[in-house]
């Protein structure tokens, strides 16, 4: 049999393991097939490896005979070596470790039996902000000379970070993982199942990356003290001594429309806002956003949030309205963390939360088979029968979201016929995995310890439907949020804000815009300009009440210039 490391390769090989600290232990999983003929291969070359140097050794495991110590190491897949030396520091490699990939393979083995990242201390710093479990996979070709470089500083990551684990994928081998991930181009790096970015990036950018999936929060921390370094967030910390011309509510594209809109006319602004994004976020790709024909949800939440922000205005983010009131000259603001601000004019912008059915056994099974995200959860259903509440679009979406995951998806309507645009219809029922069940409800949520399915009953009472299935979305409308000012202005039968065609509402000074009014298109563009169209009203109303002689409203003592 050939060898697979020639002689000139084996000399180098050699004299680089020579440095090693620790011994290191290659242990491959594999199956006794005669189809994986990479099994055969990966074992034939970590056997030249490790004859290679007295400190490697090589285990051979069976993915199904010990599958025990598989599930504990994480490896559901054929071949894959795990590199472990003092401890398991969660290096991974899936397929065959050959080409420029064994440049990789050599590079984890001296890293991890030196136990040390090789990552510098801002870097290191950087990766100690993932707090929570993650998994980075590393989709690549063994042809690639730019791979090894993402692969690396995973496999550094994951050595840095024992919350972290680190895998290299050879997409040849895995065409399911590149259709998933949708792979068109290597490496393309993968956090917690979700396509984060495509190419060798600088490490700091890539981190950076990965932690916006792994750790939004931190990302977002990080983030902001990099654009103010570059001169690109200009935000100052709220203080509830300064009485502001305006205070926007929410962090939804209403709200940071009406934010750049506001700052751009010299008012002193205020955002108070919760999610960031909003709704937003939970869609995976907007394909109507003006001029750009497509784009992550996330990417454009952080898209409008960047560009307010590069304008001076006082912000708190992550902190919710509690209570919106009248006060003399103005509107006093309560929030979550029992801070309480003033403004001349308010316009509020808080969005919407998810509807619910009420069917027996959904408060028992919510967070525990049943969700509101799709976008979110799809990676949970793989191999899965799921069922979508919802007859709209964004019950299509979500099917859309699930058609790379789940094995079956029911579509259950309340009305007789289907309310999502043409083309995302098409797009969805041609799928063989579809199942549409038109005029029928849940009746009721089937399990004991965890969902099993639902119970679906037809409109005229004729037919009832058991249906299998693991997980459930709710996709049926939203519930405004306006209870912070259901006592200060007018709202309709459903809860939501009535405003004018200049988003004014029934108490002058207050403006409102996106899904938590009247507004019966509930969709980002439209959001949007209502914000603007209520920032600019806002401005009107300052400047009417300026001209009849209302007073000025100067702070209550001097404001606090210093940066969030």
């Amino acid at each position: 049999m050939a060898r697979l490391i020639d002689e000139r390769t084996a000399e180098a090989i050699t004299q680089s393991l020579g440095e090693l600290d620790h011994p290191v232990q290659l242990l491959l999983f594999t199956q006794a097939t005669a189809a994986c003929a990479t099994c055969r291969e990966q074992r034939q070359l970590l056997e030249e490896l490790t004859g290679l140097s007295d400190k490697l050794s090589l285990e051979v495991k069976d993915l199904v005979a010990d599958a025990p110590e598989a599930r504990r190491l994480g490896v559901v897949r054929v071949p894959t070596t795990a590199v472990i030396a003092e401890r398991d520091f969660g290096v991974r490699f899936v397929g065959v470790t050959a080409g420029y990939e064994l440049e990789s393979l050599l590079e984890a083995i001296t890293a991890v039996s030196r136990g040390r990242s090789g990552l510098g201390p801002e870097l290191e710093q950087l990766a100690s902000m993932i707090t929570e479990p993650t998994h980075i996979e590393v989709m690549v070709t063994l042809t690639c000379p730019y791979c090894p470089k993402m692969v690396q500083l995973a496999h550094q990551l994951a050595i840095a970070n024992e919350h972290v684990r680190a895998d290299m994928v050879e997409s040849a081998e895995f065409p399911e993982l590149v259709q998933r991930y949708e792979v068109s181009g290597v490496p393309r790096t993968v956090v917690n199942e979700r396509p984060a970015f495509e190419g060798a990036l600088p490490p700091v950018t890539a981190i950076l990356e990965i932690l916006k999936v792994a750790n939004p929060a931190a990302y977002e921390r990080v983030d902001a003290g990099l654009r103010e370094a570059r001169g690109e967030r200009r935000v100052l910390q709220p203080d509830p001594g300064r009485r502001y011309d305006v205070a926007i509510v929410g962090a939804g594209p209403a709200a940071m429309a009406a934010t750049i809109y506001a700052a751009r006319k010299a008012l002193d602004v205020l955002v108070l806002g919760d999610h960031v994004g909003g709704q937003m976020t939970d869609t995976a790709v907007v394909e109507n956003w003006l001029g750009v024909p497509e784009i992550g949800g996330t990417e454009l939440a952080e898209a409008f949030r960047n560009h307010a922000e590069r304008y001076q205005v006082a912000e708190r983010l992550h902190a919710s309205v509690t209570r919106v009131e009248a006060v003399e000259d103005g509107f006093a603001l309560s929030t979550s963390e029992n801070e309480r601000y003033v403004a001349a004019a308010v316009i509020y912008c808080a969005g919407a939360t998810y509807r619910r059915l009420g069917a027996p056994g959904e408060s028992r099974f919510l967070g525990h088979g049943i969700g509101f995200c799709a976008t979110c959860d799809a990676p949970l259903y793989r191999d899965k029968p799921v069922a979508i509440i919802g007859g709209g679009n964004s019950a299509f979406t979500a099917a859309r979201d699930l058609l790379p995951f789940a094995s079956e998806i029911h579509l259950v309507n309340l009305l007789p016929d289907w309310q999502a645009d043409p083309v995302l219809y098409e797009q969805v029922a041609g799928d063989a995995r579809v199942h549409l069940h038109p005029a029928f409800e849940v009746r009721e949520y089937l399990g004991r310890d965890r969902l099993t399915g639902v119970r679906l009953e037809s409109l005229d009472g004729k037919g009832r439907r058991d249906l299998r299935v693991e997980g459930v979305f709710l996709e049926i409308g939203l519930t405004p949020s306006s209870e912070p000012v259901r006592e200060l202005v007018e709202l309709n039968a459903r809860g939501e804000i009535a405003v004018g065609r200049d988003q004014s509402t029934s108490v002058p000074g207050v403006f409102a815009a996106g899904d938590v009014t009247d507004e019966i298109e509930k969709q980002i563009v439209v959001a949007a300009g209502a914000g603007a169209k209520a920032a600019l009203a806002a401005d009107r109303y300052l400047l009417d009440r300026a001209a009849a002689g209302a007073p000025a409203a100067p702070p209550l003592h001097a404001p606090v210039e210093h940066a969030s």
